[in-house]
């Protein structure tokens, strides 16, 4: 049996067209909400996306801003199912 080949597993993710689509919806609405003052660089603060989906489009503008153990601590469910 081959040893399993976790970068290769990690940068195949990272450069899936899916995931940098995501990526860069994650990023917009962090970038939207410096510029309307509810966040700023270092203040351990996140952007939330309420009710988001782990499949679904994150663009849909419900956010909102917690703090960054807050959101960690808040894990999606695994079976599928909304939050």
């Amino acid at each position: 049996m081959s040893k399993r080949n976790y970068r290769e597993e990690y940068d195949r993710y990272h450069k899936s067209e899916e995931q940098k689509k995501r990526r860069a919806q994650r990023n917009a609405a962090r970038r939207k909400a410096m510029q309307e003052g509810k966040v700023r660089k270092g203040d351990n603060k996140e952007v939330d996306h309420i009710g988001a989906n782990r499949k679904g489009k994150l663009d849909n503008g419900r956010v909102r801003v917690i703090s960054k153990g807050a959101n960690r601590r808040k894990q999606p469910k695994r079976d599928g199912s909304e939050d």
